[in-house]
């Protein structure tokens, strides 16, 4: 059975549009809404992809901008320019 990995961020305006996009393109996982903080459960893996959040927030966006609101993670990391996977490897 495969692991679970999650990531968390901040709660704010920036970060709503993320969790869309992680939301809409990983239908297993579980967002779990806290009063400062969004944490986002997969079993798995879960992929961001810079393509859906730039088509919500109507700009170029850097994956590497997910550092700034990120409080914390749990998986092996793989990034594109287009993706960012996090998923344990064996």
């Amino acid at each position: 059975m495969p692991s679970s990995v999650f990531i968390a961020f901040q709660t704010n305006d920036d970060t709503r549009p993320i969790i869309e996009s992680i939301e809409e393109d990983n239908p297993h996982a579980v967002v779990n809404a806290f009063p400062a903080m969004v944490k986002i459960d997969a079993v798995g893996k879960l992929v961001i992809r810079r393509e859906s959040i730039e088509s919500r927030i109507g700009r170029e966006y850097d994956l590497r901008e997910l550092q700034i609101n990120l409080i914390s993670l749990a998986g092996n990391i793989e990034e594109t320019d287009d993706e960012f996977i996090l998923e344990w490897k064996a």
